[in-house]
């Protein structure tokens, strides 16, 4: 009757554990939060601008890796014109020299 009561006892002690080591492996939802932290970590965020990240992050809006290989908002501005300068060149069929002279305009702003 004592071994009994005593495997018993020792299967009810050892019960949290195996359902601890079954919840212990992280939700994706806390793999995406720790890769976004991570992201505005490296870009140094602070402030408003770390929680306006955080936010587009963790709704998939931008890669955790932040805004275009991680550089500053003033080269992510940067790739963002170039992209849409890109575009509409790319619209227009556009080639060679004249390519080069829209491009020139686009980018600089005119």
């Amino acid at each position: 009757m004592r071994i009994v009561l005593a495997t018993l006892a020792l299967a009810v002690m050892l019960t949290p554990l195996a359902a601890s080591a079954q919840g212990s492996a992280p939700t994706p939802q806390q793999d995406r939060m720790k890769a976004c932290n991570s992201g505005a970590g490296t870009q140094k965020l602070e402030g408003d601008a770390r929680r306006k990240f955080m936010s587009d992050c963790l709704a998939g809006r931008v890669p955790a890796t932040g805004p275009a290989q991680g550089g500053s908002p003033a080269q992510a501005a940067q790739r963002q014109r170039m992209t849409g300068c890109n575009a509409t060149a790319a619209q227009r069929k556009l080639s060679g020299t004249a390519r080069q002279d829209f491009m020139k305009s686009c980018l600089s702003g005119n």
